[in-house]
C-alpha cells in the first residue's frame, strides 16, 4: 500500500456479499445440477447466456477458478497484501435439492468448486444472511462442512446458536505494527456476525440450542445493541479489533434508515471497531463516527447478475472493493480506499474513469448527512475524507 498510513495500521478487505451459486457455478470446472425453481429462469445456464449478451464476449467454459474475481484479486495482493479478507459468502455450498419452500431464488455451489472461494483467500466467510439455508439444515450441513474442509473459517451460522453466535478469531502478524495484548499474546481481529429479517431472513433461519441455523438477529434495537456489547466484551482480549458484519437492509436505495445509524452508533459506543453492513445490490455511504468505520452496505462483488433488466439506476454492475486501516491501539480509521470494478462477462474489471466518477459523485451526495466526501486517488481508487 503506498502512503504514510498503512505502516503501523491494520488492514482490512472488507468485501460484500459474494454469490458463487447459480451461473457462476456453472461455469467453473465443477457445475452443479442447473435446475432452478425461479418464475422466469428455470436453469442456472440461462444466467450465463444472459451475461454473455450483455457483455458482447463469451464466457470460457470451463473458467479457471479465479475467473470471476478478475482484477480483484490483483488489487488485494497489490494494494493490501497483508490486510485480514472478510466477506459475505451469499450462497450454499452443497449437492443438496431440498429446494426451501417459499424462497423465489435459490443460490448454491457444487463443492468441488471451492476452489473458486479459495482463490480469494478469504481469512473470514461470513454465512449469516439470506442463501445459506437456501438448501434447507442438509444444504446447511454440508456447507459448513465443506468450508471447514477446505480450511475456511466462518462466522454467523453454526450447527446451534451457540457455535453461529462465537466470533470468527483470525491471529494478527506478531510485528512492530500489530496490538499486543497482555502477556504478549497476539491481538486478533474478531467477526460477530449476524442476520435481520429486513434482508429476507426468515425467523426460522436463526440457530438455536437444538438447531442449526444463522445467528439471528430480530432488528436494530437498543436491546440487541447491548447484548451484543456484552459478547463483544465478553470474547475481547487487549490487542483484539472487532469487527460487527450485519446482512440488512433493502437491496436498492442510497438512504440509510435513521434505525441503522442509530444501530451503528450504538455497536461502535458499545465495543465494535468497525461495522460490515452488507445485502444491498450496489454500494451505500460509508460513515466515520467517533473515529471508527461503518459500512452501512458494501454491495455485491461476484454475482451473475449482468443482463437482468431493472433497476439500472444503480449501477449494480459497478462494484467496490473496500480496504481499510485501521489504528492497532485504538481501532480508529486511518485510511480507506475503495477500489472501482465493473463486472463483465462473470469477471470483475477496472472500472472506466467516468464510472468511478459516477460513484464518487453518487456516494458522495448520499453520505452528505454524515460529513464525509470521496475523492479519486492517483491510482484511481477512491479515497474517503471527514
Amino acid at each position: 500500500m503506498a502512503g504514510s498510513a498503512a505502516r503501523g495500521t491494520v488492514g482490512l478487505a472488507l468485501c460484500g456479499d459474494v454469490m458463487l451459486g447459480r451461473g457462476i457455478d456453472q461455469i467453473l470446472p465443477h457445475p452443479g445440477d442447473p435446475a432452478l425453481r425461479e418464475p422466469y429462469v428455470r436453469d442456472a445456464r440461462g444466467y450465463v447466456a444472459l451475461a454473455e449478451d450483455a457483455a458482447g464476449v463469451q464466457v470460457p467454459h470451463p473458467a479457471p477458478p479465479e475467473w470471476p474475481w478478475g482484477e480483484a484479486l490483483r488489487a488485494m495482493d497489490e494494494q493490501a497484501p497483508d490486510a485480514v479478507r472478510l466477506l459475505n459468502l451469499e450462497t450454499s455450498v452443497t449437492t443438496s435439492a431440498d429446494f426451501e419452500p417459499g424462497k423465489g431464488i435459490h443460490y448454491r455451489m457444487h463443492p468441488a468448486n471451492l476452489p473458486c472461494l479459495a482463490a480469494a483467500r478469504p481469512d473470514v466467510c461470513v454465512l449469516a444472511n439470506n442463501h445459506v439455508l437456501d438448501f434447507g439444515r442438509r444444504g446447511l450441513a454440508e456447507t459448513l462442512e465443506a468450508l471447514a474442509g477446505a480450511g475456511l473459517r466462518t462466522a454467523g451460522a453454526g450447527r446451534d446458536a451457540d457455535r453461529a453466535g462465537r466470533p470468527a478469531a483470525v491471529p494478527l502478524p506478531a510485528d512492530g505494527g500489530t496490538p499486543r495484548g497482555q502477556r504478549g499474546q497476539r491481538g486478533r481481529v474478531l467477526v460477530f456476525a449476524l442476520a435481520m429479517p429486513s434482508a429476507g431472513v426468515p425467523l426460522e433461519w436463526g440457530a438455536t440450542a437444538r438447531r442449526a441455523g444463522v445467528d439471528f438477529l430480530p432488528g436494530p434495537s437498543a436491546q440487541a445493541a447491548d447484548v451484543l456489547a456484552h459478547r463483544i466484551g465478553q470474547a475481547r482480549r487487549p490487542g483484539d479489533l472487532v469487527v460487527v458484519s450485519l446482512h440488512w437492509g433493502s437491496n436498492w436505495g442510497w438512504e440509510i434508515p435513521p434505525d441503522h445509524v442509530t444501530f451503528a452508533h450504538a455497536l461502535i459506543d458499545g465495543g465494535a471497531d468497525v461495522v460490515h453492513g452488507h445485502s444491498s445490490h450496489h454500494p451505500r455511504p460509508p460513515e466515520v463516527y467517533r473515529g471508527k468505520l461503518v459500512l452501512y452496505g458494501c454491495g455485491d462483488l461476484v454475482n451473475d447478475y449482468e443482463g437482468i433488466a431493472g433497476y439500472e439506476e444503480f449501477r449494480d454492475d459497478l462494484r467496490l472493493c473496500h480496504l481499510a486501516r485501521l489504528e492497532p491501539d485504538t481501532g480508529r480509521l486511518a485510511e480507506l480506499r475503495m477500489v472501482p470494478l465493473r463486472a463483465r462477462g462473470l469477471r470483475l474489471e477496472h472500472a472506466s474513469g467516468g464510472e468511478t466518477e459516477w460513484l464518487r459523485r453518487t456516494l458522495t451526495a448520499a453520505a452528505r448527512p454524515f460529513g464525509t466526501h470521496l475523492s479519486t486517488d492517483k491510482d484511481g481508487n477512491l479515497a474517503l475524507h471527514r
